[in-house]
C-alpha cells in the first residue's frame, strides 16, 4: 500500500505501547474506577471488570489497532482504504467517522474537567487544603464549578496544553510527549503508593479492592463493569486507530495490545491501591462517596496528613499528567485527518479543531452553572447530552460495528497479512471472541444504558 511509504511511523520500539497507554490511562482510570469500585463493591466489581477487559476491551483493541496499521492514514481515510482493498461497500468509512466525532466531542468537555485538575494542584501546592473540613472542601468544589472566567481559563489552559504537543507532529511532539509524561506518570503514582502503604491504612485498602464476596454481584455493577472496561481502553474514539497507523509492520499486535492492557489495569488497580488506604485511614470519608471522592473527600485528607501539602500537590499533578496524556490522543486524530485530507499544515490544523473544541466545551462550562436547571432531554444538561451521546451512543455503536466489520467482512488474506506474527491458535480464538462475545456483550451495554437514562 503507498500510503505506508508516506505515513509518519513510531521512531522507537515500544512507543505505541506508551502512546496507547497515554490514551488509555486517564481520568477514567484515576478518578473514575476508584469511585465506581468504593460504590459497587470492591473486588467483586474488580473481577466483573476484568473479565470484560479480557472478553471486551483487549479484542475490539486489538481490531481497531489492525485497522489502523493496515490503512496508514486517519480513522475516517484508513476505513475507506481498508473497505476498499477488500471490496465492501464506502459505508464502513462511517465508523471512522463516528470515532472521531465522539473523540472530539469528549475532547470538548473532557479538557474542561481535566482544568479542575490544575486548578487543584495549585491549590494543593500553596497549602490550601490544610485545615479542610468538609463545608470547606464542599464549598470550595462548588465555587470552582460556580466560577465561570476560572473554568474557561483552565480549559483554554488545558487545550493549549494538547495542542502545543500536537503541532510538532508524530516524532518530535507526539512521540517526544508520550516518552516524558508516560514514565513521569507511573513515578508520580509508585510515589504516592508509597505514601499510602506509609500514612494510609494498607490492609484495609488491599482488602477492600481484592476482597471478593458472591453477595456483592450485580446487574448494575456488571453493566458499569462493562461500560468502564470499554471507556478505559479508549475503544472507538479513533485514537488506538490513528495511533495504530503509525505501527512498524514488524510489530506483533496482539502482544501489543495486551501489553497497553495489563498497564492500563495496573494503572487503575494501584490507584486504587494509592486512594484507599487514604481514605480508610480517615474517620468519617467513605470509599462509596462517588465523583466527590477526588475533589472533595481526598483534600480533607491531605489537609489533615503528614506532608499533606507535598502529597496532595503530586496526586493531582498526577491526575493531570493522565488527563494531558487523553487530551492528546483525542485531538490527534481530528488534526491527521484534516493534514492528510485536506494538506492543513498541524500547526494550523491544531489550531483549528482546538478553537471548535473549547467552543463546544462552554456548552459544559455553563451547565455547571448558569445552565444546570437546562432540560435538554430527559433531564440532560448539554454537558450531560454530550457525555451520553459519545460514551452510551457511538462509543459502543462504533466499536460494535469495528467488531461486525472485522470479524464478519473484512477480506481475510489482508486480515491474515497485518497479523502475521502472532501464531495461528490465537488468531483463531482472538476471531471467535470477535464475531460472537464482543458483540453480544457490547449489546449489552448499549441497551442497559439506553433503558437506564430513559427509564431510570
Amino acid at each position: 500500500m503507498r500510503r505506508a511509504q508516506q505515513h509518519a511511523i513510531w521512531g522507537r520500539r515500544g512507543t505505541f505501547i506508551l502512546a496507547a497507554t497515554g490514551s488509555a490511562v486517564g481520568l477514567g482510570n484515576i478518578w473514575k474506577f476508584p469511585y465506581i469500585t468504593g460504590e459497587n463493591g470492591g473486588g467483586a466489581f474488580v473481577l466483573m471488570y476484568l473479565l470484560c477487559i479480557c472478553l471486551i476491551g483487549l479484542p475490539v483493541m486489538v481490531a481497531e489497532v489492525m485497522l489502523g496499521r493496515r490503512g496508514r492514514a486517519n480513522p475516517i481515510m484508513a476505513m475507506g482504504e481498508v473497505a476498499r482493498e477488500s471490496g465492501n461497500s464506502r459505508g464502513w468509512t462511517l465508523i471512522g467517522w463516528c470515532s472521531v466525532a465522539a473523540g472530539f466531542i469528549i475532547l470538548s468537555y473532557y479538557s474542561v474537567i481535566a482544568g479542575w485538575t490544575l486548578e487543584y494542584v495549585t491549590t494543593a501546592a500553596r497549602g490550601g487544603f490544610a485545615g479542610f473540613d468538609g463545608d470547606a472542601a464542599t464549598s470550595t468544589f462548588s465555587a470552582l464549578q460556580g466560577d465561570v472566567s476560572k473554568l474557561v481559563r483552565w480549559q483554554t489552559a488545558f487545550l493549549c496544553m494538547t495542542a502545543l504537543i500536537i503541532m510538532f507532529g508524530v516524532t518530535r511532539g507526539l512521540e517526544t510527549a508520550v516518552r516524558i509524561l508516560m514514565p513521569l506518570l507511573f513515578v508520580l503514582l509508585f510515589v504516592l503508593l508509597g505514601y499510602a502503604a506509609y500514612a494510609g491504612d494498607f490492609s484495609a485498602g488491599f482488602g477492600f479492592l481484592f476482597n471478593f464476596r458472591f453477595s456483592d454481584l450485580s446487574m448494575e455493577g456488571l453493566s458499569l463493569a462493562l461500560g468502564h472496561a470499554f471507556f478505559t481502553l479508549s475503544l472507538g474514539m479513533g485514537a488506538i486507530m490513528a495511533y495504530g497507523s503509525y505501527m512498524p509492520h514488524k510489530t506483533s499486535i496482539m502482544k501489543t495490545v495486551l501489553t497497553v492492557g495489563c498497564l492500563d489495569t495496573l494503572v487503575a488497580l494501584t490507584a486504587g491501591m494509592v486512594i484507599f488506604p487514604i481514605v480508610f485511614a480517615s474517620p468519617g470519608v467513605e470509599p462509596g462517596a462517588g465523583p466527590s471522592l477526588m475533589f472533595i473527600s481526598l483534600p480533607i485528607v491531605f489537609g489533615s496528613m503528614p506532608l499533606g501539602t507535598v502529597f496532595g500537590t503530586v496526586f493531582f499533578l498526577l491526575i493531570t499528567v493522565a488527563a494531558w496524556s487523553s487530551t492528546i490522543s483525542l485531538l490527534e486524530p481530528v488534526v491527521a485527518y484534516l493534514s492528510e485530507r485536506f494538506r492543513f499544515h498541524r500547526v494550523s490544523a491544531s489550531l483549528l479543531v482546538v478553537s471548535c473544541a473549547w467552543l463546544l466545551g462552554l456548552t459544559t462550562v455553563f451547565s455547571l452553572n448558569r445552565w444546570q436547571d437546562m432540560d435538554l432531554l430527559a433531564g440532560m444538561t448539554p454537558f450531560d447530552f454530550s457525555a451520553f451521546i459519545t460514551e452510551q451512543v457511538l462509543l459502543p455503536l462504533g466499536a460494535l460495528a469495528m467488531a461486525v466489520y472485522v470479524g464478519w467482512f473484512m477480506n481475510k488474506r489482508p486480515l491474515r497479512r497485518e497479523m502475521k506474527l502472532d501464531s495461528g491458535v490465537w488468531f483463531g480464538r482472538w476471531l471467535r471472541v470477535l464475531r460472537y462475545v464482543s458483540p453480544a456483550l457490547i449489546l449489552v451495554v448499549f441497551l442497559l444504558g439506553i433503558l437506564d437514562k430513559f427509564t431510570g
